[in-house]
């Protein structure tokens, strides 16, 4: 089904390509600031009642204790077996309320519990547009990024904004409007100060707000950012957005999957890439594959807690950074173009074209994982991708070797190919960002 599926690689809705070049936007992200709207794409959840902190806590599988308003945190959300499902962000905005931002993945998932469990909340969805059928969206959202960031968003507001901690929501005005903003950095160049604020207000100011931040940027060189750059920008701070959720098996997750029904997101999206499997098991992965060991809090009883405290001391796959090999990328898109048969295409910045997007990696012949987030940055000036490697392999330097190209010359979805065939591409283990 997952193969066959027709929705492709993810595209922003209203964001165009580029406002100057992709390129140019990109580069902005470490000499100055850009500006990206981020009202259209991410699906939203409302919670709101006394039990708010409880359902969360029953479901996420970080601490979230300390979550109140004005407070962000992530939310993890893993299946009964420890698997991971999606993950979203939190805002607090109020003692007794929030919104879950993100993909429709982990948030579906909340829905579900909150609707039929024991909680006393109400819940209400705004997805994303194409998916919304008022077509309006609640709030606006522009994330402004940059060295830059916080001198222009301060001379937006006029003065009014206060200093906000890390993961921490500050409220301020910005063309005479109430906003609040998150502080948290979608980036994470070496050597570059990094500053990131994600400003977000009731959705009939947006444009006003807009016009108050760009007026405000002109100094600092502020650009407007389009769909072909933001694709990109969650590559630099590592976040893998879509794995592929853990719910399509299991007796415990069938009433999870006869609640989502034929028309929802998870039973449209698309799996492609070289890695091929009959188990879909194979593709699903734990919160330690996609580098959030670090702050699972396994003391405490939630939704899959003791799975994954079963596993804890087992080896893991570890998320690292893939540098691809010039000579191979560039062979790989020539043979696309003017070799027959050809090989998959290979379009730039972002050459996925899945949803979820799993290429397989092998050394010495062996297949060791899989590549994920695949993307070409100016700041390392090659193609990179994220990918999730047995621990062995995951050390700085290792020689490793892509697949790229479907299985069977290809699939009867929209943007691939048929007949292609597939070709190596040799890559090299970084386990940082390599700018």
């Amino acid at each position: 089904m997952l193969r066959n599926a027709q929705h492709g690689y993810y595209q922003f809705p209203v964001l165009p390509p580029a406002y100057t070049s992709w390129m140019d936007e990109q580069r902005a992200w470490t000499t100055s600031a850009v500006l990206y709207d981020q009202s259209f794409h991410m699906f939203e959840v409302y919670i709101k009642g006394p039990d708010m902190l409880r359902v969360l806590s029953d479901i996420t599988a970080n601490n979230i204790s300390t979550f109140d308003k004005n407070r962000g945190k992530q939310l993890i959300a893993c299946n009964y077996d420890g698997q991971l499902i999606g993950d979203a962000i939190l805002f607090g905005l109020d003692d007794d309320e929030c919104v879950a931002v993100g993909t429709p993945l982990a948030l579906d998932w909340v829905r579900f519990q909150a609707e039929h469990g024991n909680y006393d909340v109400e819940i209400k969805r705004d997805d994303a547009i194409g998916f919304n059928k008022t077509g309006r969206r609640t709030l606006f959202r522009y994330q402004v990024q940059g060295p830059a960031a916080l001198q222009i968003v301060e001379k937006a507001s006029g003065g009014t904004m206060p200093a906000i901690k890390f993961f921490r929501i500050g409220e301020f005005s910005i063309a005479g409007h109430a906003v609040r903003a998150l502080n948290h950095t979608m980036i994470g160049t070496p050597g570059v100060e990094q500053t990131g604020l994600e400003i977000y207000g009731p959705s009939q100011y947006r444009e006003e707000v807009k016009d108050a931040l760009l007026a405000a940027g002109a100094e600092f060189d502020l650009k407007l950012g389009g769909a072909q750059s933001y694709s990109t920008i969650g590559m630099v701070g590592g976040w893998i957005p879509l794995p592929l959720p853990a719910i399509y098996t299991g007796e415990q997750m069938r009433p999870y999957r006869q609640w989502l029904g034929a028309d929802t997101p998870e039973a449209n999206m698309s799996l492609g890439g070289s890695f091929d499997s009959d188990n879909i098991e194979d593709y699903y992965v734990t919160p330690w594959d996609v580098g959030y060991g670090r702050v699972l809090k396994l003391d405490r009883d939630f939704i899959g807690a003791q799975a994954l405290r079963a596993g804890a001391e087992r080896p893991h796959r570890q998320k690292v950074w893939l540098v691809w090999n010039d000579e191979d990328v560039t062979q790989a898109w020539s043979r696309s173009l003017f070799s027959d048969p050809p090989t998959k295409s290979f379009t730039f910045p972002t050459p996925i074209y899945s949803t979820f997007q799993y290429d397989a990696v092998l050394h010495n012949d062996t297949v060791v994982g899989a590549s994920t987030r695949i993307n070409y940055t100016r700041d390392v000036g090659k193609v990179s991708s994220l990918a999730m490697l047995d621990e062995a392999i995951a050390r700085d330097g290792t020689e490793v070797t892509v697949i790229w190209g479907e299985p069977n010359g290809g699939s009867p979805r929209p943007g691939v190919e048929r007949g292609h065939v597939q070709i190596p591409i040799r890559a090299t283990v970084s386990t940082a960002y390599p700018a």
